[in-house]
């Protein structure tokens, strides 16, 4: 949740940006709209508030018009603290004794027509590379020798 810092009682106007400037007093800023020309104007500084930033939070202007700060969100650990390592025991490994279990019966149809078929394949894979392979060889050698 924020926590007002600075009271400035800010009313807005629409079409305005409303910040926090690096000085840390509230300023706005003409709002591009509809992809036209960038405004040339300068920020116009609104309130003097003159507040000092600290690490690690996030400062806006809220629906009052005042500064308002919150606690920024960071991945992993909050920024500034370091938490210190935790040791721990490690567990011993427990051998576990092996338990023998009642052999399966397989079903030997399936398994057997899925390896015939396996080899069919490799076997038809073999005999179409081969011939490819000796033309090859014998461009070579005719190259060689012409």
């Amino acid at each position: 949740m924020a926590t007002k810092v600075e009271r400035t009682g800010v009313s807005r106007e629409k079409g305005w940006l409303y910040y926090l400037d690096k000085r840390g007093n509230v300023s706005r800023a003409k709002m591009a709209r509809g992809g036209g020309k960038p405004s040339r104007a300068k920020p116009q500084q609104v309130a003097k508030a003159g507040v000092k930033r600290e690490e690690g939070f996030l400062y806006f202007i809220d629906k009052d018009g005042d500064v308002a700060r919150t606690r920024m969100a960071r991945r992993g650990r909050p920024a500034g603290r370091k938490t210190a390592r935790r040791k721990t025991a490690r567990k011993k490994a427990v051998r576990r004794k092996a338990v023998r279990r009642p052999a399966r019966k397989k079903a030997a149809g399936k398994r057997t027509a899925r390896r015939k078929t396996a080899r069919k394949k490799a076997v038809r894979r073999k005999a179409v590379r081969r011939p490819a392979r000796k033309k090859a060889a014998r461009r070579k050698t005719a190259r060689r020798r012409g």
